[in-house]
């Protein structure tokens, strides 16, 4: 079951200087701030900011779609056409993400909170 999008992260190459253009856009510090990806949380809403992500494949925002079960989500999304582009893999503290392309190569993205 999908529970709405909760979490927009951006491909950036300079992670220092997007940090600084999303906490001037934003108005608010990071409430993660690591090497390898920053968060915002806005309102509920969070903004990710992922220096590897070009190398994932990302070539835009990717949403994420908060799922209660990852698995059953990315098989029903196969089923219907869909193509996997980033198996589901944990991001740290049992959080599970996942990518796939639609048909016209747009990137849907899956995540479950543990």
């Amino acid at each position: 079951m999908t529970s709405g999008m909760k979490t927009v992260v951006y491909p950036v190459k300079d992670l220092d200087r997007a940090k600084t253009v999303f906490g001037s856009l934003l108005g608010a510090a990071p409430i993660m701030d690591e090497p390898y990806y920053v968060q915002f949380n806005i309102a509920g809403q969070e903004i990710g900011l992922d220096p590897h992500g070009h190398d994932k494949g990302m070539t835009g925002p990717v949403g994420y779609w908060q799922v209660d079960d990852i698995e059953a989500s990315l098989k029903g999304l196969i089923d219907a056409g869909a193509e996997v582009q980033q198996a589901p893999s944990d991001v740290g503290g049992g959080r599970l993400i996942a990518t796939v392309k639609d048909a016209d190569g747009n990137i849907i993205g899956l995540l479950q909170s543990p």
